[in-house]
């Protein structure tokens, strides 16, 4: 059950008359929302760069034509002001869900920095013009709350949760922590600018889980490949790290925008894991024909490698993440919004199964 009785009976009295919006729709996490939003009947407008493209848009054609909602779709940028009036007009809750989530990039600013502030302030900023708009939920990520895992011994508690901000990320280590910080802290300073609308955001850890289509690609995607293809036979490092379903996003997205006391953060993390950790418990799944490493590397090996196979595994980011545990607090997540987390067993199981039968790991 992903959500628990009491945020069930209150969403069951939520008003499915005024449409509501999502962008980037073509999106790992925005395909599970927008899924749930169809399932509860609504009206969904879905705003993409090309909707043009019947390929990426088949699986949320495909949707629609299952579920009791509505699906209209908008062209939109992230970096074109003005380009989601349209969308938004009449709609009651925006879902801002569009970002970039890539590790490795060739300029930060330019790749990860600029289309992150950029974007958000292009969406709240129209919300400001939609005088319909009256919540914007926004998914930032628990990269906003810190950049390794070693930061933990920093904060008042000794972990993370929704009152610690990330200072430690630039555009030197931990970009894409830096670039979702600072969009995160340009929502903040929009919202608290006016008082019509009311922004709540999401702050999921690493995003794992089954997509709505076979095609969806992305880091999350990678890793998951990665652990079963035979890139890391000879062992995976012991690299902490936060774990949520995508369906369970989906429904904090939910809660989030209609419950009527959701308000502020919410770190959005069902476990602490590792990558080795990961890979054992796949392995016990997916049979003997696929390379899944179960030896752990041994720190010194990382930091000497690590950066030789991804430049953004600098050996600042091994010291202070390998050998650290994903220390968190979920408890404002369970109470306010009413999550009830997936098994991380069940999570790896129905990604693995999908990646499988759609043959990305042959």
């Amino acid at each position: 059950m992903p959500l628990n009785d009491n945020t069930l009976a209150a969403l069951a009295h939520l008003d499915r008359s005024p449409p509501v919006l999502v962008t980037g729709a073509t999106g790992y996490v925005a395909g599970q929302l927008i899924r749930r939003l169809l399932q509860e009947g609504l009206t969904v407008h879905a705003a993409v760069r090309d909707p043009g493209n019947t390929e990426r848009l088949a699986a949320l054609k495909a949707l629609e034509d299952s579920m009791s909602g509505k699906l209209r779709v908008f062209a939109s940028d992230l970096l074109e002001q003005g380009s989601y009036a349209e969308a938004m007009a009449g709609c009651r809750v925006v879902f801002h869900t569009a970002s970039p989530f890539v590790v490795s990039v060739e300029d930060p600013e330019r790749d990860l920095v600029r289309p992150a502030v950029e974007g958000t302030r292009n969406v709240l900023q129209e919300a400001n013009r939609q005088s319909s708009v009256e919540r914007v939920v926004l998914t930032s990520s628990c990269a906003a709350i810190y950049s390794d895992n070693a930061d933990a011994l920093d904060t008042p508690r000794g972990c993370f949760d929704e009152s610690v901000w990330n200072t430690t990320a630039s555009l030197t280590h931990q970009a894409y922590s830096h670039s979702k910080t600072l969009a995160e802290q340009a929502a903040w300073k929009i919202a608290e600018q006016q008082s019509r609308w009311r922004l709540v955001v999401i702050n999921p850890s690493l995003v794992l889980g089954p997509a709505i289509s076979d095609d969806t690609h992305g880091e999350s995607f990678s890793l998951m490949t990665q652990l079963c293809d035979g890139t890391l036979r000879i062992g995976a490092p012991d690299y902490g790290m936060g774990v949520v379903d995508v369906r369970d996003v989906a429904e904090a997205h939910l809660a989030a925008g209609f419950l009527p006391t959701a308000t502020g953060r919410h770190l959005v993390a069902g476990h602490s894991s590792s990558f080795i950790a990961l890979g054992r418990l796949l392995s016990h799944h997916a049979g003997p024909q696929y390379a899944i490493p179960t030896r752990q590397l041994p720190r010194w090996l990382v930091w000497l490698a690590g950066p030789l196979a991804n430049r953004a595994v600098t050996r600042k980011v091994v010291s202070r993440n390998v050998g650290h545990a994903f220390v968190f607090d979920n408890t404002r997540s369970r109470e306010r919004l009413g999550l009830v987390y997936r098994p991380l067993e069940t999570t790896l199981h129905d990604m693995f199964d999908q990646l499988e039968a759609s043959g990305r790991l042959s």
